[in-house]
């Protein structure tokens, strides 16, 4: 066979400007069948923006695109699936409302007379759902999941398309270890149907793991291809960023915690039936105190609860005199903060500048007498952008048109700027690249040092580990083990979670 017999896709001088705005400068790619080719880059490395114009959402202006040997210039989602390319995308395009099984065939549903069979819907969406071995209900509504679920879903949606080329766009993202583990083995069989597959990851161990080959992007340009043998994560890193990075995980700036120091949050029998039961664990100023489990553990329901997004029963004191927080309004007022995980339906308004997203949640601070202190406002905007390093080119940039790791540091921001005394983290660095991390991480680190008291939710169990001081590790609504983190090991940690104590 040919060397180049086995190429499905081939990019030369892809060139993407939106105005005066380069997304893509000069971008190369050479994708071949059975093989894992993974694409590594920064957020605003320009990763997006090359997905949508396989995926047929935008048209490159410059440079050549061959699939198959045949050029390939897709005006729409459908005719790139019709040359053969399967999409699963990082952010949800779920129709929250729908079922399962009605948003893995939407727009190919079978019908007759013009008439959806539901029947037949049911049969093909949950004959897929058991091929890949997805633990989803075909009949459940979207907006009833958990957003594991809805990126399980979301990878049957990319799936159910016969695709040459198969992208997967950050998707594990926000699966836990388990789950991760039954895409990996699609993906594995996926390989050995001769398929091409394009995966997009910050993290750095699955990209070891699964990659055959791995393209380096920076600025919008294409910076090297290697093959995964012959590199190490370190020369990966230094090669995306620019820099070589020592520690992942910053060093704790200051002793830790006192135990015996009075706890600035103490939690005791805190139950919503059918999600958690009996939480119970103290949190002391300046301590990172990790939340560990697998999907249906019950740590989101926790936090949720503790913002007042979610009724439940049990006892919640702050400073030792006893609270009731009905409301996110009644938290931000006692002083709590809340990342949540899905940052684009509880986090932002997309259609929002950074400016408006990073006051929002302390207004209060910004006006008086009823109006807005503008400049106080601006201050405050750019602080905060400068201080997570958030790549804008103005604080009155609509926060949507921004990449997934950039939004999401804008969610930290905008809490950040309410001066929050306890933060609820819950997975802060979700779709976040790995520079962008360090830099989440070190503001975490600074957070405690000046005293915050934090909550760290995360499915990535190195994270977890990497930070915390002690870890509560959940599994099926309980609190299975709370241990000082030099205590534990990963090994220790799964043993609990997967409830094998």
């Amino acid at each position: 066979m040919a060397e180049n017999d086995d190429v499905i896709l081939h990019l030369t001088g892809v060139r993407k400007t939106f105005g005066p705005i380069v997304a893509l400068k000069n971008m190369n790619l050479t994708v071949r069948a059975g093989r894992v080719h993974t694409i590594l880059g920064e957020n605003g490395a320009g990763k997006s923006t090359l997905m949508k114009i396989l995926a047929g959402v935008q048209l490159p202006t410059e440079g050549e695109i061959r699939l198959g040997g045949e050029d390939y210039y897709p005006r729409t989602p459908q005719e790139a699936a019709a040359r053969g390319l399967a999409i699963v995308f990082q952010e949800l395009s779920l129709c929250n409302n729908l079922s399962v099984a009605a948003n893995i065939l939407a727009t190919r549903e079978p019908s007759r007379m013009g008439f959806i069979s539901e029947r037949k819907l049911l049969a093909r969406a949950r004959a897929l759902i058991e091929e890949l071995g997805l633990p989803v209900d075909v009949n459940a509504r979207v907006a009833d999941l958990s957003i594991a679920q809805r990126q399980l879903v979301e990878i049957a949606k990319g799936l159910s398309h016969d695709g040459r080329v198969v992208i997967f766009d950050e998707p594990t993202s926000s699966l836990s270890d388990s789950e991760a583990e039954i895409l990996f083995d699609i993906i594995g069989r996926l390989k050995a149907q001769g398929k091409a597959i394009i995966y997009i990851s910050h993290r750095m161990e699955e990209i070891m793991r699964l990659s055959d080959d791995i393209t380096v992007v920076r600025d919008g340009e294409y910076v090297t291809t290697v093959k995964k043998e012959e590199t190490t994560i370190e020369e990966l890193i230094a090669l995306m960023v620019g820099r070589r990075m020592e520690e992942i995980y910053p060093p704790r700036l200051g002793p830790a915690p006192d135990p015996a120091m009075p706890p600035v949050l103490k939690v005791e029998g805190l139950t919503r039936p059918g999600a958690f039961r009996d939480a119970s664990f103290e949190l002391r100023p300046g301590e990172i105190l990790g939340f560990f489990g697998l999907i249906g553990a019950g740590r989101s329901e926790v936090m949720g609860a503790l913002f007042g997004m979610l009724a439940a029963e049990g006892r919640v004191e702050i400073d030792g005199k006893p609270v009731t927080i009905r409301s996110a309004a009644e938290a931000i007022a006692h002083g709590i903060g809340f990342v949540t995980e899905n940052r684009k339906e509880q986090g932002l308004v997309l259609l929002h500048s950074l400016r408006q997203n990073i006051s929002m949640a302390a207004l209060p601070r910004y006006s008086a007498k009823g109006f807005l202190r503008a400049r106080a406002e601006r201050e405050t905007a750019h602080a905060e952008v400068d201080r997570l390093a958030i790549r804008t080119g103005s604080i009155e940039t609509v926060t949507g048109t921004l990449s997934g790791g950039n939004q999401q540091k804008v969610v930290l921001a905008k809490w950040l700027a309410t001066k929050p005394r306890i933060l609820i983290l819950d997975e802060p660095t979700r779709g976040v690249d790995v520079g962008a991390k360090f830099e989440i991480y070190r503001i975490i680190r600074q957070l405690a040092a000046e005293g915050t008291a934090i909550l760290l939710v995360s499915s990535e169990l190195p994270e977890v580990l990497g930070l915390s001081d002690r870890v509560v590790i959940m599994s099926e609504g309980r609190m299975r083990e709370a241990a000082a983190r030099d205590t534990l090991t990963p090994e220790r940690v799964m043993t609990f979670a997967t409830g094998q104590f």
